[in-house]
């Protein structure tokens, strides 16, 4: 239950104090606070009241070989830490000093110094044994010398503010309010005036109110807020944010203005439970209100699907989208869209109820129909896109260039005749296409796309002619011969005379699609792109290859046996002596 700004100063006596430190702390020697403060000091510590009481402790004892640390309780006198520390950084060039004297303590004795200086009389209440109803006090009498100091209102003596004109009324921060109250009570009857300012002080809420606070407390589930009323505003957390990960503590920060909607208030508990989600929404909706006169488009997150389609959070409002503003095809899922960013513009706005609608499908509809403009007014015959093959028929291919649709027939897609689109190209397949011809009142557009340097027959003969013998693979069969790709996109036919050495009565009867056989070229018409490729020849000189080598055997086989007779009868034969 300790108080965070206490807390803090545990933490910093126990990590920044050592034993080559002091640490010297601006506060009560018998407090509770400061003792227990100094309880987590290692090393040397010290406490004291005033900037005096520090320059006596260090004309006493000698720090020079120590790192100083200061710092404050938290009700001290602000004007008085910082003439300790203005003191400690003439003699110390390596002193830490922390603020830690509350930011509520540090308004308050603002607020109440302010005030002593345009009153001439001034009651401060609060428990005498309370240090920052001592400070308080201390404050106003520097401003206001006709300055009383009461723990009741019994002890008031109203004749004393007889010749007062002007007079103030402050209290330490843990006086209850009904000591406040008694107070003004008794100092009514003395002076309208005041009683009519303090009665102002203490505002009445309602419910159905905005309010507008200071932040006085944050905790995981809650903020308090001091609302300058007989209550305390607390808002729960689930009134603050639907973020399950969000920390109050880096939201808010002690001192911060928030504003909030009253939803409920609680005279004898002295509390008021706010909701600042209401105000955040009602900002939001008079925002998404402007935004919608003025016809711009937005940006959501789709959040859900419900019946009858999505809904969008624009801004922290859910907005909701019919199923046919989805983008969607009819009938198809929603499901898809639920978590993405989408663009909307909204089309209808219910002022009452406080509810909107909002179209994808139109922001499409416009970014398309911009898009076609754009293009229209560019295009022109042999321009160069990168397409997106959107869809095919069996005459031809469909691509998307950016809004606009051009079609590539399927004569264009291959130097070679091709049976069906899909051979060359794939749905979503992206393509360099040129605008061969257009019509922009029919809104018609012919796409190119095979050139010179897709053009595969340019590229196969570059490197091969009549007689090169190379493998091919048997792409089709027809009565009268088998096609053969010899290179990617390029087919040569194989007569049904040249597949064999022998007469067949049908390709198939030898070939089948699949097979890979090795062909030599025997025509080429550039004309037509037509290549004649010969199994047969191939054969024909394997053929005459083997005779031929069976006839140089039989040679060699004749030669060998004439000499192995000349060998037999050499002994026998008579040679003529010249």
């Amino acid at each position: 239950m300790t108080c965070p700004y206490v807390k803090r100063i545990h933490k910093i006596a126990a990590e920044e104090s050592s034993d080559s430190t002091v640490f010297l702390l601006l506060g009560s020697h018998e407090h509770p606070e400061v003792r227990g403060i100094m309880s987590y000091v290692n090393g040397e510590g010290y406490a004291f009241n005033t900037c005096e009481e520090l320059e006596k402790l260090f004309s006493s004892m000698n720090f020079e070989q120590k790192k100083v640390i200061l710092a404050a309780q938290t009700t001290q006198s602000l004007t008085e830490f910082k003439k300790c520390k203005k003191f400690l950084e003439k003699l110390c060039t390596n002193a830490l000093f922390f603020g830690t004297i509350c930011s509520v303590t540090e308004k308050r004795q603002t607020e109440a110094a302010s005030l002593a200086k345009e009153c001439d009389g001034m009651i401060v209440i609060g428990g005498k044994d309370s240090s920052n109803t001592h400070k308080l006090y201390e404050l106003c009498c520097a401003s206001c010398p006709n300055t009383v100091w009461v723990e009741r209102a019994e002890e008031l003596s109203p004749a004393s503010f007889s010749d007062t004109t002007n007079l103030g009324i402050t209290a330490g921060a843990s006086t209850p309010d009904r000591i406040i109250m008694e107070v003004y009570k008794t100092m009514s009857n003395e002076t309208q005036d005041f009683a009519q300012m303090l009665e102002e002080s203490f505002k009445s809420l309602h419910t159905g109110e905005t309010v507008t606070g200071t932040v006085m407390a944050v905790s995981a589930n809650e903020i308090k807020l001091d609302l300058g009323a007989k209550v305390t505003g607390i808002i729960p957390r689930d009134q603050i944010t639907d973020d399950a990960t969000a920390v109050l503590a880096d939201m808010f920060k002690i001192g911060d203005e928030v504003t909030a909607f009253v939803i409920h208030v609680d005279d004898n508990k002295g509390v008021a439970s706010l909701s600042k989600k209401r105000v955040d929404a009602d900002r939001h909706w008079f925002s998404l209100v402007e935004l919608y006169e003025k016809g711009e488009i937005l940006e959501g997150t789709i959040t859900e699907e419900v019946k009858g389609g999505l809904l969008i959070n624009i801004n922290g409002i859910r907005v909701f989208i019919p199923a046919s503003h989805s983008g969607l095809p009819r009938n198809a899922s929603l499901t898809a869209l639920v978590g993405t960013t989408q663009r909307v513009r909204l089309i209808d706005i219910d002022h009452n109820r406080k509810r909107a609608l909002a179209s994808i499908r139109v922001v499409r509809n416009e970014e398309r129909k911009a898009l076609e403009d754009a293009f229209w007014a560019e295009i022109e015959v042999g321009k160069h896109y990168m397409g997106t093959v959107k869809n095919m028929t069996t005459y031809g291919a469909f691509v998307d260039l950016g809004g606009v649709d051009g079609m590539v027939h399927k004569e264009e897609l291959s130097w070679k005749p091709i049976p069906h689109p899909s051979r060359v190209v794939s749905i979503g397949q992206q393509i360099d296409v040129y605008v061969k011809e257009f019509n922009a009142e029919t809104k018609r557009i012919s796409l190119g796309y095979k050139s010179e340097e897709n053009d595969t027959w340019r590229q196969f003969m570059k490197d091969h002619g009549v007689g090169d013998v190379l493998e091919a693979k048997i792409v089709s069969i027809l009565p009268f011969g088998a096609f053969a790709e010899v290179f990617d996109g390029v087919d040569g036919l194989i007569h049904i005379s040249q597949i064999a050495l022998t007469k067949i009565a049908s390709p198939a009867d030898v070939l089948k699609v699949g097979d890979v056989v090795t062909v030599k070229i025997t025509k080429v018409d550039e004309e037509k792109r037509e290549l004649s490729l010969s199994i047969r020849a191939l054969l024909e000189e394997e053929k005459r290859a083997e005779e031929a080598a069976a006839e140089e055997a039989a040679i060699k086989e004749e030669e060998a046996k004439r000499a192995e007779e000349e060998a037999e009868y050499a002994p026998y034969i008579v040679r003529t002596i010249d």
